[in-house]
């Protein structure tokens, strides 16, 4: 019999998702985009996603053996239409994500060694390339290998954390609240909520607990509590990072770019073992997300095949590993292309799209197994609040989305309901028709 993975090491696959995804990429941009306001965005953004993860949560209790996140529990919620458009746009979500935090990856990478940034698409390749090779290893030890990564990046937050106070306290300068100085422009709704999508996509890595929920010691319970110390843990140390930049850097000298952490150790002329330091952790962290992004966008294509919405040859799936094997494959090749779909801020915002849309019909699916009675053991506490909360949250996120990333969402949703009813037609298959009112 297989041996389980604990729950701190599933705490650890969902902290080195959200944490390589955000701290090392995203925070930079989440400040260059609303300033000190951000950590606003970062705390509504975190509230948000706990509110998420309990209701994944009871999904996953429900429905422990699915593998695809998501998409499963809106699978077996409500069929094949709404299952096929969810999964599809949550996979493509988890694919972009590979792209935007190996890119990160790169960043750090071309910072260490002095190289120009337009090196970091080359070592985001070969990361990619590298840890498709680790997740057809298998799950398990992909899992252990991503526990190891995060004791190592949390030391790592530690040590930047800590200069950066040593800076504020008793550097030259010493603490300066012109730092958290943020333009009007900067500082209205329309930054905050261009700030939270951005942190948002950094959130979103704690879904990979719940594609293995059935290998988790204790099972469904035991995962949703992962999934819970995941987001909390996180939410903690996002707040005190995006402080430490702020007092390093003044927020108005903030841009988008992969690599926030190494810009402002080097604006803050940190003595080079520090900025040594910081560039491998940060290049530990998004090594670590970017496997745990490869290993649960894998297993979601697996699942919609398995499910027979997408052609058999992606069911191939290694017992003995516990692994997708062309699952990764296409996930790599995917991630590969997205290096070059622009800035990281736009890679995330692509990615974000499915996302939301996913966590929408996922509370809409604990709604549904409310009401017909399946009940799960673990149950979303504040029921039914917490998911109506949910949903007016995640859309409101929506409409805050760039122009670009919700154009292409629409024009994806579209594309996907043009392919389904083609195949459907094309198989001579019956229609469902639901009466919606009595």
């Amino acid at each position: 019999m297989a041996k389980k993975i604990s729950v701190a090491v599933a705490t650890a696959v969902g902290l080195g998702a959200i944490i390589g995804a955000g701290i090392f990429v995203l925070s930079g941009t989440a400040i260059a985009l609303a300033g000190a306001y951000s950590l606003i965005a970062f705390v509504f953004v975190g509230i948000i996603a706990v509110l998420i993860a309990l209701q994944l949560g009871e999904l996953g209790s429900i429905m422990p053996h699915a593998k695809g996140a998501a998409y499963s529990y809106v699978y077996g919620a409500f069929g094949s239409q709404l299952g096929f458009i969810t999964g599809i746009l949550l996979y493509f979500s988890f694919a972009t994500a590979i792209a935007a935090v190996a890119l990160g990856f790169g960043s750090y990478a071309a910072s260490l060694f002095g190289m120009s940034s337009s090196y970091a698409i080359y070592f985001a390749m070969g990361l990619i390339f590298v840890l498709s090779l680790v997740n057809i290893v298998g799950i398990k030890k992909a899992a252990k290998a991503d526990f190891g990564l995060v004791v190592v990046k949390i030391s790592i937050l530690a040590l930047f954390i800590a200069f950066a106070a040593f800076v504020a306290l008793f550097g030259h300068t010493g603490f300066s609240l012109a730092n958290f100085y943020t333009p009007s422009k900067e500082a209205s709704l329309t930054a905050i909520f261009a700030a939270s999508v951005a942190i948002f996509f950094a959130y979103s890595g704690f879904q990979s607990i719940s594609t293995f929920t059935s290998d988790i010691q204790g099972g469904a319970n035991n995962a949703a509590m992962a999934i819970l110390y995941a987001v909390v843990i996180s939410i903690v140390i996002y707040f005190l990072v995006a402080l430490a930049l702020m007092f390093l850097v003044p927020a108005a000298k903030y841009t988008i770019a992969a690599d926030p952490l190494s810009f402002a150790l080097a604006y803050a002329h940190a003595p080079s073992y520090i900025r040594i330091i910081v560039d491998i952790g940060a290049m530990v962290a998004t090594t670590s997300a970017t496997l745990a992004m490869i290993l649960t966008s894998s297993r979601v294509l697996y699942q919609i095949s398995k499910d027979k919405l997408l052609p058999k040859q992606l069911r191939k799936y290694n017992k003995f590993r516990d692994v997708a094997i062309n699952g990764v494959i296409v996930s790599a090749g995917i991630g590969v292309v997205m290096l070059f779909a622009g800035n990281i801020y736009v890679i995330a915002a692509i990615s974000n799209f499915g996302l939301l849309f996913s966590y929408i019909i996922s509370s809409f699916a604990v709604i549904h197994f409310r009401r017909i009675g399946k009940i799960g053991s673990f149950r979303t506490p504040g029921y039914p609040y917490v998911p109506i909360i949910s949903i007016v949250a995640v859309m409101a996120l929506m409409i805050g989305m760039p122009k670009e990333a919700l154009v292409l969402g629409v024009i994806l949703i579209m594309s996907l309901i043009v392919v389904y009813y083609a195949i459907v037609e094309i198989d001579e298959k019956k229609p469902v028709k639901e009466k919606l009112f009595n």
